[in-house]
């Protein structure tokens, strides 16, 4: 969270700084689009995870093929090493009711299956937001629109952009845990 706090704060200087020395607008007026810019932001975030998340789980389920990842799509996971910084990525499932920062229950097949439900709604959370982030665009007048709120709406995309990876990376080893559990239920069922 820390991170993410940070890249944000860094982010807002720097627009407003450029803005400023380039004088688009008032000093006070570019740290006023800044700030609403920025707060806009995490508020078009929260209203599509609240959206999603009130919708049913069924959309989500762990066989639904919109969710898959391909082969292709694990190799590029491989290559950007999504490993080695997903634990960094900010986390804020636990708000919805359900954290996905640990697997807290991986013995349990009922709760792999909400967690990998959990995670394909986190991915369409983060996907809607791409574009969605560019919203604030058609509210901000003037060059602000490009100086101030695109700048804005990309540090937006690449913070949406980095949970997705996380959250596809670890999916098709959500899938793998869940198809030992039934293979073993299966095989103690036959015995």
């Amino acid at each position: 969270m820390k991170l993410y706090l940070y890249v944000i704060g860094v982010a807002m200087v720097i627009i407003s700084t450029i803005n400023i020395i380039f004088n688009t607008a008032t000093w006070y007026n570019v740290i006023i689009a800044v700030v609403l810019c920025t707060a806009a932001q995490f508020a078009l975030d929260g209203i599509i995870a609240i959206i999603i998340n009130k919708m049913s789980d069924k959309l989500y389920a762990v066989n639904n093929p919109l969710y898959s990842v391909s082969e292709t799509e694990k190799k590029l996971y491989k290559k950007l090493k999504v490993r080695n910084w997903k634990d960094k990525v900010w986390e804020l499932g636990g708000l919805g009711g359900f954290s996905k920062k640990n697997l807290a229950s991986p013995n349990n097949s009922e709760y792999i299956e909400k967690f990998i439900i959990e995670c394909n709604k986190g991915v369409l959370t983060h996907r809607l937001s791409y574009p969605i982030g560019f919203l604030p665009m058609l509210f901000i007048p003037n060059v602000c629109a490009l100086t101030i709120a695109f700048p804005v709406a990309i540090v937006n995309l690449f913070l949406n952009i980095l949970p997705t990876l996380a959250l596809r990376y670890n999916t098709p080893k959500l899938h793998a845990m869940l198809k030992r559990k039934e293979l073993k239920a299966e095989r103690v069922v036959q015995n």
